[in-house]
């Protein structure tokens, strides 16, 4: 099933298609960008806190650190458990986490399949100088400028596949949508 690009356009029942309330019920909305492009912000504007799903609160909660890389793992595999557990019961669930790799998104999406629920993309196109601003700026911990910029270098490529992995919806968050740090 090929991606759809949402734009801000009236959907049928009048809101903006941008808007997440017009996505389907009970979907899986995986969020791609760069640390620091203002993914974890833009959620929490829009999703109640119990629908997000954040790979630094999974670190967190697995090694009493969110920036400790060494509980990726451990912390992947709850966050998964998690995802897998609201998308069977057909909740809302959105993966705050880069997955600018399409090994991320991947498993993410055979998550989605077996549970029969669709997924949307939401595609974060931050300049890397927004993005290296807004890590700068984070008074709780920040991503090494080097990760940073090759996150940016990898959302190229991830653009160029979202469109054949099976996104129901592909909603691309521009940097004037996204408020700064």
């Amino acid at each position: 099933m090929a991606g759809r690009r949402h734009r801000a356009l009236k959907g049928p029942s009048g809101q903006p298609r941008d808007d997440p309330r017009s996505w389907p019920a009970g979907a899986l909305v995986i969020l791609v960008g760069a640390s620091g492009c203002g993914k974890s912000t833009w959620a929490a504007q829009r999703f109640q806190p119990h629908e997000v799903l954040s790979s630094d609160a999974f670190r967190a909660m697995v090694a009493g650190d969110q920036a400790d890389q060494s509980a990726t793992a451990d912390a992947f595999r709850l966050l998964h458990a998690a995802a897998r557990a609201r998308l069977r019961r057909g909740l809302l669930t959105v993966i705050d986490a880069t997955n600018v790799t399409t090994a991320a998104r991947g498993s993410l999406l055979r998550l989605a399949r077996g549970a029969g629920r669709p997924a949307v993309a939401v595609v974060f196109d931050v300049p890397l100088e927004r993005c290296l601003a807004n890590n700068a700026r984070r008074p709780d911990r920040q991503v090494p400028e080097s990760v940073v910029r090759r996150h940016v270098g990898q959302l190229a490529g991830a653009r160029a596949a979202l469109a054949d992995e099976g996104f129901a919806i592909i909603h691309v968050v521009g940097a004037p949508e996204v408020e700064p740090r």
